[in-house]
């Protein structure tokens, strides 16, 4: 039976499952999954396996996907290599690749894991080495070719499988490995350059080159607010709290203590930012009201879970923003992401496109 390998964040792993399930379902490819808390993977079983994973890009729970297409066990740790290249070989034929071009191995993140990772990152090499030989791999590594992955549970069990270019999440699992700026206030930037790296692709810094203004509710201590003076934007940092004061020196924020909810610009910015912890409706429909009364281009903003009802609450935020958006903004754009450097909240970028309303 094909499957899926899906990865998410550790302690996600209910919340993946449901929204692979429910897309299973509206394909009529339906599956099961067992899984293992806090392991931050999930396996989907499901007979149209490679079939569904193209409609998986838009997958809010899961970092990344790909199909599964061989299960070894019991790897005799004298000999691992030469299964695994036979594998590949059939994997190739099966799906008429000729070339990869590159080569991923990888493992769960739960901490049970960490002697696997330690391995995994070691053994990449003798499994890229033997590939070349075979010319089965690419002399160098090609974004534009498949790659293939492989996913050990352990030193003996490993899975199987090639990615699509175009499905491929940006960073390998989906995991994003950023560097916190030390001049910036709170590791919070973080989250911020991620969505934009995210939600923009790789040229986001030249397409911020181009915006003059943005908003950030809820700034203190500025960690977003740092992310948009740093791109060039004369920012309003709404919040009764404190800001950095090297961030203030730099003369390119307006620090006004006001509410969020309340406070509203002296003309459209281009950007509106907010990581606040309120109710993530609440959040929402603020983000989506200055988009459609013109007070904001764009916007990036973290909706906070509630723990029991994660995957519940973000479907119900969702379909209203849907029916608004169909109703009054056709060209509207909205992505959402439970990125790496979340926690209990995940990302949304909204552009409603017709801004004359």
């Amino acid at each position: 039976m094909s499957a899926l390998l899906l990865y998410c964040r550790p302690g996600f792993e209910k919340e993946c499952m449901a929204e692979i399930s429910e897309l299973a379902g509206t394909k009529e490819a339906f599956g099961w999954a067992n899984i293992e808390m806090n392991s931050g993977f999930v396996i989907f079983e499901c007979e149209t396996a490679h079939t569904l994973y193209s409609h998986c890009d838009a997958l809010v729970f899961a970092r990344d996907v790909w199909p599964i297409s061989d299960r070894l066990t019991d790897l005799d740790p004298s000999d691992r290599l030469s299964p695994i290249i036979e594998s590949v070989k059939q994997l190739m034929a099966e799906k008429g690749i000729k070339l990869l071009g590159d080569v991923s191995t990888e493992h769960a993140e739960g901490d049970d894991y960490r002697a696997t990772a330690k391995f995994a990152g070691k053994f990449v090499h003798p499994v890229r080495q033997a590939l070349r030989k075979l010319n089965l791999l690419s002399k160098k590594e090609d974004s534009s070719k498949p790659s293939l992955r492989l996913f050990f549970k352990d030193s003996t069990q490993v899975i199987v499988g090639s990615d699509k270019p175009r499905l491929r999440a940006k960073w390998p699992m989906g995991i994003a490995r950023l560097r916190s700026p030390a001049a910036a206030p709170s590791r919070s930037t973080l989250k911020l350059e991620e969505a934009f790296g995210h939600f923009l692709g790789d040229d986001w810094r030249e397409q911020l080159s181009h915006c003059r203004t943005g908003v950030d509710l809820g700034a203190s201590p500025g960690g977003w607010t740092w992310q948009l003076v740093n791109q060039g934007l004369y920012t309003y940092a709404i919040d009764n709290g404190p800001m950095d004061k090297k961030l203030m020196a730099s003369g390119l924020v307006e620090h006004v203590a006001a509410d969020g909810f309340t406070w509203k610009p002296p003309l459209m910015v281009d950007w509106l930012v907010c990581d606040m912890i309120e109710k993530p409706g609440r959040v929402a429909q603020l983000m989506y009201e200055w988009l459609h009364t013109r007070q904001a281009k764009y916007a990036i903003f973290n909706l906070k879970l509630p723990m029991k009802k994660r995957f519940q609450e973000w479907q119900d935020i969702k379909t209203q923003l849907d029916i608004a958006k169909v109703g009054q903004h056709p060209k509207a754009i909205m992505k959402a992401k439970h990125l790496y450097h979340d926690r209990e909240e995940i990302t949304v970028f909204l552009d409603l496109g017709n801004q004359n309303g």
